[in-house]
């Protein structure tokens, strides 16, 4: 079973995706916001990281960044409801800017059971390819 970290400052929407990924076999811990995701993922081990991009205080970049200290190989999932790539004014487009980040996934809210589950699904595996490859016997240490 996959150990997911969710990371959102929405504490209806985390009680959701919690209850979705506990539907779909997924083991979960939900936190809100980064601080306390940073220190989730220093005292127990996780398979995926979900984090929301658009959070007060600790956003989402600042939130990768820490886990990717932590943990350079964990798959990280960014979500995010906004997107600025239509609007006027200069804004970043976020979602593209978190898919730069080591070839992240980005679901963009609102999104289902299955596509949720199906991403996960996904990084989870990809990780496990990649940390067999580097186990095999031909793979430089």
């Amino acid at each position: 079973m996959s150990r997911v970290l969710i990371v959102d400052d929405d504490i209806l929407l985390l009680t959701t995706l919690e209850a979705m990924l506990v539907d779909e076999g997924f083991e979960v811990v939900a936190v809100d916001g980064g601080r306390k995701a940073v220190s989730a993922l220093q005292s127990e081990p996780f398979d995926v990281v979900l984090v929301d991009m658009v959070m007060p205080g600790m956003d989402g970049f600042q939130t990768i960044r820490e886990c990717r200290r932590i943990n350079p190989a964990m798959p990280i999932i960014a979500m995010t409801g906004v997107l600025f790539r239509e609007s006027a004014g200069g804004k970043p487009d976020f979602a593209a800017m978190a898919a730069t980040l080591s070839g992240m996934r980005i679901l963009h809210k609102p999104f289902d059971q299955t596509t949720l589950g199906n991403a996960l699904r996904a990084a989870t595996a990809a990780a496990s390819t990649a940390r067999q490859d580097d186990c095999s016997p031909g793979a430089q240490t």
